[in-house]
């Protein structure tokens, strides 16, 4: 996303942006000497929560969702990047304050807008305004720009952003790259949405493990985990991938299920509550079957042996899921978890989140796991 700077030295407005190969920048605008450096401060703080919002349309796809019903998730983010237009006119024109009351728009790209119009207006510099104007209305149409496929121009800075889908035109870019060079050619990095890269790159990692697979004698789903016994390297990512796509999963849907549950997890949402208890679980008798040939392991199992699970303390009675029909317009996930969990017990739970006893439990986990 584009992030802006007030330079006070020179009083300019300064815009920039990662192209993944280093960053770029431009003057947007000079300040009039009558600009606070507080308002300029204020400006930069605007644009950027527009710059946030804009490209959020973008790794949030409305496509990317279950349903574009009324109120749901799919229908909510459709509305958001039908806003730009909106949003744009709310920069020009910006609800102001009357008589002590204020309009609050309940779209954040849209309110992003009249937050900017509104710091124009109190600096009151016409060509700041314009210029302003004209920054908003490239911004946007380099996201527009980019759900297209063409990630050229400002659109580049499109890289370096997860997506929870895949265009067709990059995931036929990124295919070309790597069938010219299968290690990766540095325009795959570049030059190619990562979420498109990843499903081209899981096309050539399925032909790549079942060719293996044949020569070794080892299923496919296996060969990456195999190989890391030989040479150290990061398999666990790439097996899960060969796995979904051995259930039946195409390509693409393996790594967008991938993609789609861990910007989930990075924004504090559990994506599959079920699942997670189930790894849980399993990896806990994967280390009660090894505690015999440690007893390190052994007696911290004897201590914690009373908790039912090694993150919420006592055991727990009751698990619940709630997720609401609806979460309030303009809130942001940040602030609002489009499903929240609901954990009751005979006691309070504890959560032990970082504590030395279940630090030592990971380490343990983890151990076995590699072994």
């Amino acid at each position: 996303m584009t992030h802006y700077t007030y330079d006070t030295n020179s009083r300019t407005l300064i815009a920039s942006w990662g192209t993944g190969a280093g960053n770029t920048a431009f003057t947007v605008a000079v300040a009039a000497e009558s600009a606070a450096p507080d308002q300029l401060l204020h400006l930069t703080q605007v644009l950027g929560y527009l710059s946030e919002a804009a490209w959020r349309t973008h790794t949030h796809p409305a496509s990317a969702s279950e349903s574009l019903e009324p109120n749901s998730e799919g229908w909510r983010r459709q509305h958001e990047r039908d806003s730009f237009t909106e949003a744009l006119q709310a920069v020009r024109e910006p609800h102001l304050p009357d008589g002590g009351r204020l309009i609050v728009d309940d779209s954040p790209i849209v309110e992003s807008g009249h937050q900017i119009g509104r710091t124009l207006h109190a600096i009151g510099d016409t060509q700041l305004s314009a210029a302003v104007v004209a920054e908003v209305e490239a911004k946007l149409a380099a996201v527009g720009q980019a759900e297209l496929g063409n990630l050229n121009g400002r659109a580049r800075q499109a890289v370096l952003l997860n997506r929870q889908d895949a265009s067709p035109v990059q995931v036929a870019a990124a295919s070309s790259l790597l069938h010219s060079d299968p290690f990766g050619p540095h325009e795959l990095f570049t030059g190619v949405d990562p979420t498109a890269a990843a499903v081209a790159t899981a096309h050539l990692l399925q032909a790549a493990a079942e060719m293996a697979g044949d020569a070794s004698g080892l299923h496919p789903a296996r060969v990456v985990t195999e190989a890391d016994s030989i040479e150290a390297l990061p398999h666990e990512t790439p097996t899960r991938a060969l796995e979904l796509l051995d259930g039946g999963a195409s390509p693409r849907q393996a790594v967008i299920d991938l993609i789609r549950d861990a910007m989930e997890v990075a924004e504090g949402r559990v994506p599959n509550l079920d699942a997670l208890l189930e790894q849980i679980h399993e990896a806990e008798e994967l280390v009660r079957r090894h505690a015999s040939a440690d007893q390190g392991l052994a007696a911290e199992l004897a201590v914690s042996g009373s908790r039912r699970s090694p993150l919420t303390g006592p055991p727990v009675t009751s698990l619940k899921t709630f997720c609401p029909a609806s979460t309030p317009a303009g809130s942001s996930s940040r602030n609002t978890p489009s499903c929240r969990t609901a954990m009751t017990s005979g006691t309070k739970p504890r959560p032990r989140r970082g504590g030395p006893r279940l630090r030592g439990c990971q380490r343990n986990i983890a151990r076995c796991l590699d072994r």
